[in-house]
């Protein structure tokens, strides 16, 4: 199917026949979709487009139903509307979209014409443009957001017209033309780019005077409505005219390039931005990140002269006077005449400047930085009509610099598909190269998660990126993606023509290392122990240099592009670190730079799981984000050390953190590996981080593992406060509660303040825990009342999670009294606590609790969409209980629905999995092979049971 949105709402087939879609409402629906084709779209989003301010009460219901007919009118074998837990997603390629392909072919006519293909240019566009049926969005432009879009859409539209006649204009088209320009020129008075194509059409035609009457009419017409005069570029058109020369613009001399521009496109933008702008614009970045190429690409986008010089080649900064002037095409004098007595360069050079409206581009400045430096700053300031656009690994440090940072090229998120990962540069970066030596390559469901693995291991940066697409001429992409780990091997052979800095990856990195002065080598090296990134805390305490000496050096780094410092961390590209690495072993100082590193985020975790537990959790949460590569870091290296008291403490301190998060696999795997290191029994002084370890390897249903008793006698066995109280919580989901129900669980809690004494937050979880036990003991008002203790008690801790999971305790002993109102109110605020804390588990678990409340109340739509997305997250995050009880419950509403078979079958595939070897696990199991008891009770009936009794 093809889908139009560039005019009407259509959808068309393969053999051209429209599929009739319905009303305005569905065609706005499946606009809004369209817009977002292939990816997720938020309920929210669709209802405000479609209701505005005013929804209907059942907004949600109303939704469903438009999704629902809108399923209905497309053809059965396609389907392409997907429910997902956050929405509604359009599974079709967005190529088969009017807008997508439109945006697509005009960006690749841009490209045509920026590369001087004018046939090509202009085909491609004609083909885009014929694309247009009327208005953008027309059945649409009344959903909220949709005029923002059509908007858009219609500035495109715009430029790839313009763009289409500078292609005409360059085929000699010049007579078919004018009559177009002169509707646009009245169409649109103020775009001067169509006013200066009729000028030029006109002038072109020897129509000089006409044209010189269109530049007065756009004067004026600028004057009277903006209060401004015409721009530098129709100024220049202008110029051109009265000269009698055919066109505006003048000579440029930049460097033929034999590749595609791929990627790049907002740095564009800003370039150009900034080059209208400012005098002196200087590309900054690490080498091979693309400066000089995205140098070439704006500069051959500007009205005017340019003018091209290469310092790399030069062995001393005094050569780059002369560079400039050889660019330029002069001689210090004339032929026959010797140079005047203290003449120098530099003056020859600012005399030639000093009337001339020019570029000057300065490629690869930096290991000349101060000499071109220098220059930059005589020439700026003696030369008005002169702009300096600079590519270095470092600002030129001149007032009025403004500067542009490349780093690596747009790389896909974990997980996306062929289909999202094509709209990233590097992606399309590699596929295109990787076609250059092999063909038949293209980016491949079989292959995608290859491609994203070396484009992220590479940084996203062009230059790597097209050295591991080369070796495609050999290897199988597979391969290259394999031997990464060893990438300067790898990336060895290049581009023969390309300078020998740029031949190899090695040699990339050891030209801007050749640059650093000592201090700046040994923060580098030390540096490499980092996993994303460093806090400028973190990297001084660690490095170990004295505080002047580190910001001193820490700074040149970030100036020399070795760095990167955003968000108030420092990074290394991976590829810079991988060299750095080397460096570091190279010293001997790799053993002592693990142990400091581990050392700070062990108090750093411990510090952070103290502060989980009170007001400034989100916050904290954040800072432990940020630093989970490290933590994880340092718990893998301090577990391969055999230091086992660091990493059972780093599993203790990270316990809550991973909890609240979801991040139960990689937890669970990392405490198994530190239990290995452990044994089978408690090491003297690490009962507590044992305990921890044992607790986080069985959430995710891992082997046999070390037996710890009841919650009583994990309690019992501790000489000392629990320096992390979660573990309580473990313990009891892990073990179970006490087999004596609410009165064992108030005696274990008095055992447990008689150990750690008065502690807000541990009251609040033993009134929790009593809670609980007395709902399942049916006691509903003791249950309540104890409940409603651990709800304030939580509040006034500030803990968002207790808060939250005691709310949906609540809500749930709600329901089974009779009193959905209630129920719903603490639902909704759970739900609330839980989209801030973004926990993928505790999301599922909420999602659960709330379709047991919905299917109690026979809602079993609600019900069932509940606990489809309770599934999704569950698997996820890996959690097999929720799993479980997600499939459970759309067992039920199955069940109920009387589609036993279904029933069945959820049923069966919840006891796969790990639900065996705790409690939580164990009692899911117990309540499922209950239900499929119930279930073949209700085939031999053949009735199934009410809602009621679910």
């Amino acid at each position: 199917m093809r889908f139009r949105i560039l005019g009407p709402t259509q959808v068309v087939l393969a053999d051209g026949r429209e599929v009739p879609v319905g009303g305005p409402r569905l065609r706005a629906l499946l606009a809004l979709l369209l817009l977002d084709a292939g990816r997720v779209v938020s309920a929210e989003r669709l209802i405000d487009g479609l209701y505005g301010e005013q929804p209907p009460r059942s907004a949600a219901n109303a939704l469903q139903s438009q999704v629902s007919r809108l399923r209905q009118a497309l053809p059965a074998e396609h389907d392409p509307v997907e429910f997902h837990p956050a929405g509604y997603r359009l599974a079709v390629d967005p190529d088969d979209v009017d807008a997508y392909r439109f945006e697509r072919l005009a960006e690749a006519g841009r490209r045509a014409l920026v590369d001087g293909d004018w046939h090509r240019a202009a085909t491609v566009l004609r083909e885009a443009l014929e694309l247009w049926r009327g208005p953008a969005l027309a059945d649409a432009i009344g959903a909220a957001g949709a005029p923002a879009h059509a908007a858009r859409l219609d500035e495109l539209r715009l430029a790839a017209i313009e763009d289409r006649i500078e292609a005409d204009l360059a085929l000699g088209a010049h007579g078919t033309l004018i009559a177009e320009l002169r509707e646009l020129v009245v169409a649109h008075p103020l775009r001067e780019r169509s006013r200066g194509q009729l000028m030029r059409a006109l002038a072109a035609l020897g129509r000089p005077a006409e044209a010189l009457a269109e530049f007065e009419d756009a004067r004026h017409t600028l004057a009277e409505q903006l209060g401004v005069d015409p721009s530098a570029e129709l100024a220049a058109v202008h110029l051109a005219v009265l000269r009698g020369e055919e066109r505006g613009s003048a000579e440029s001399v930049l460097p033929s390039q034999l590749t595609t521009f791929v990627g790049r496109e907002e740095e564009l933008k800003r370039v150009g931005d900034l080059l209208g702008e400012r005098r002196l614009v200087t590309l900054t970045g690490p080498g091979g990140a693309g400066k000089t190429r995205l140098a070439i690409e704006a500069a051959g986008r500007v009205d005017g002269e340019v003018r091209f010089v290469e310092l790399a080649g030069l062995a001393d900064g005094s050569d780059v006077p002369q560079a400039v002037l050889s660019a330029l095409g002069l001689r210090d004098a004339g032929l026959r005449a010797p140079a005047e007595s203290g003449w120098q360069t530099t003056d020859r050079l600012v005399e030639a400047l000093a009337e001339r409206r020019l570029l000057l581009v300065l490629d690869n400045c930096e290991h000349v930085l101060v000499d071109a430096a220098r220059l930059a700053a005589r020439l700026l300031s003696a030369c008005p009509a002169l702009r300096v656009l600079a590519t270095s690994r470092e600002p030129l440090g001149l007032a009025g610099e403004a500067l542009c940072p490349l780093s690596g090229l747009t790389l896909p998120p974990l997980g996306a598909s062929v289909l999202d990962a094509d709209e990233y540069a590097a992606v399309g970066l590699f596929s295109q190269r990787a076609a250059d030596v092999a063909p038949d390559f293209t980016v491949t469901p079989a292959n995608v998660e290859m491609v994203l693995r070396i484009c992220r291991s590479l940084d996203g940066l062009p230059l790597a990126i097209e050295l591991a697409a080369a070796r495609l001429r050999a290897l199988p992409v597979a391969e290259v993606a394999a031997r990464l780990d060893d990438r300067f091997r790898l990336l060895s052979t290049g581009n023969r023509a390309a300078s020998p800095r740029h031949r190899t990856l090695r040699a990339v990195v050891e030209w801007s290392w050749d640059l650093l002065d000592n201090a700046e080598r040994q923060v580098a090296r030390r540096l490499t122990v980092f996993a994303g990134g460093a806090t400028l805390e973190a990297a001084e305490l660690v490095c170990g240099l004295p505080t002047a000496e580190f910001v001193d050096a820490l700074t040149g780094l970030v100036d020399k592009s070795f760095v990167e410092m955003a968000g108030g961390r420092y990074r290394m590209l991976e590829t810079v670190r991988a060299f750095c690495a080397e460096r570091l072993a190279e010293a001997g100082e790799a053993d002592q730079l693990r142990r400091a590193h581990t050392a700070y985020f062990l108090e750093f975790a411990w510090t952070a799981s103290d502060r989980l537990r009170c007001a400034e959790q989100l916050h904290w949460l954040r800072r432990l984000d940020a630093e989970r590569d490290n933590l994880h870091a340092a718990l893998r290296r301090a577990t391969a050390a055999g230091d086992a008291s660091d990493a059972a403490g780093m599993v203790a301190a990270l316990s809550f953190y991973w909890w609240l998060r979801g991040m139960r696999g990689e937890g669970a795997r990392l405490a198994a590996d530190v239990l290995e290191l452990l044994g089978t029994e408690a090491p003297p002084g690490l009962g507590e981080e044992f305990a921890l370890c044992v607790y986080n390897a069985s959430l995710a249903g891992s082997g046999s593992l070390p037996s710890l008793g009841t919650q009583r006698s994990v309690i019992r066995s501790l000489d000392r406060p629990p320096r992390q109280p979660f573990l309580l919580y473990l313990s009891g989901i892990s073990t179970g509660p006490p087999s004596g129900g609410a009165e064992d669980v108030d005696e274990l809690m008095g055992e447990l303040r008689r150990l750690v004494g008065p502690d807000p937050w541990i009251n609040a979880l033993g009134a929790m825990g009593s809670g609980s036990a007395l709902m399942w003991s049916d006691q509903r008002d003791r249950a309540r009342a104890a409940l409603a203790t651990a709800l304030d008690g939580f509040r006034g801790t500030g803990d968002r999670w207790g808060t939250m999971i005691t709310l949906g305790a609540l809500g749930e002993l709600a329901a089974w009294q009779g009193d959905p109102e209630t129920a719903g109110a603490h639902m909704d605020e759970a739900m609330g606590l839980v989209e801030a804390l973004g926990s993928a588990v505790d999301q599922a678990d909420m999602l659960r609790t709330r379709g047991e409340i919905r299917l109690r109340a026979s809602d079993l739509a609600g019900a069932h969409d509940d606990f489809a997305g309770a599934l999704f997250l569950a698997q996820r995050s890996g959690a097999p209980e929720f799993v479980a009880s997600a499939r459970l419950g759309l067992a039920q509403v199955a069940r109920v629905r009387g589609d036993l078979a279904a029933a069945r079958r959820f049923c069966e595939e919840a006891l796969t999995g790990g639900l065996t070897g705790w409690y939580v696990g164990e009692a899911a199991r117990a309540e499922i092979i209950l239900v499929l008891k119930e279930i073949t009770e209700a085939e031999k009936a053949g009735a199934p049971p009410s809602a009621d009794g679910a």
